[in-house]
């Protein structure tokens, strides 16, 4: 049975790299939601560094988010331009959470990607997947981590991309956002009723995957 999969949970859990692992095992569809959001951040900030409430909503008007699965990843493109490796910058990072607060913007994004959803076989990840965009998938797992796991992650992931960071100053941020996100207003991150919670402090990749693969048998 080819199923739909939500994984939700705090900012460096792990949550896009098991659902992509999980998805090609099972030869399904990968979602990265969170880069629909770093893309309207991306296009934000070229036309103001200061990124307003105000800037946010004209960049996300009339945005075309497209994610599209390759042999090297997923592919982001926004209004035809590849800003796969754009979007993952510290500066896209620090406003990212402001970005998915705001009701316009998550609207724009969750019509997109239940579209994206509507014919199964995928796999969805994001920070309110199952309550929310997909709160009828067939399989919802809230992964998490310890803050210092999460930020020596998220640390080591930024080195090998060449960026300069300090560890202590990753882990407050890291803090901060996972107050920032289940504050919010509008579809804050929180685990589902119904969601299956998997901390992956002490886990391998392949074995979180393995154990969510597991579950959608």
């Amino acid at each position: 049975m080819k199923c739909v999969i939500a994984i939700d949970g705090p900012a460096g859990a792990g949550k896009s790299t098991v659902a992509k692992l999980v998805a090609e095992k099972l030869g399904y569809t990968y979602i990265d939601t969170g880069a629909m959001y770093r893309a309207v951040a991306w296009k934000t900030l070229q036309h103001s560094k200061e990124a307003t409430d105000e800037d946010i909503l004209r960049a996300v008007q009339d945005i075309d988010v497209q994610l599209t699965c390759t042999e090297s990843g997923t592919r982001v493109t926004v209004d035809n331009t590849d800003v796969t490796r754009e979007i993952r910058t510290p500066e896209v990072t620090h406003i990212v959470s402001r970005v998915a607060a705001l009701g316009p913007v998550r609207e724009k994004m969750v019509e997109l990607q239940r579209a994206m959803a509507a014919d199964g076989a995928v796999v969805m990840d994001g920070r309110d997947i199952g309550t929310n965009v997909l709160p009828n998938a067939d399989v919802k797992i809230f992964l998490t981590a310890s803050v210092e796991e999460r930020a020596r992650r998220r640390y080591d992931e930024m080195k090998e991309k060449g960026y300069a960071v300090d560890f202590d100053e990753l882990k407050q941020e890291i803090a901060a956002r996972d107050k920032q996100d289940s504050e919010r207003a509008i579809s804050p991150l929180r685990q589902a009723e119904d969601a299956v919670l998997l901390d992956s402090t002490s886990l391998t990749i392949d074995e979180v995957a393995a154990r969510i693969m597991k579950l959608s048998e």
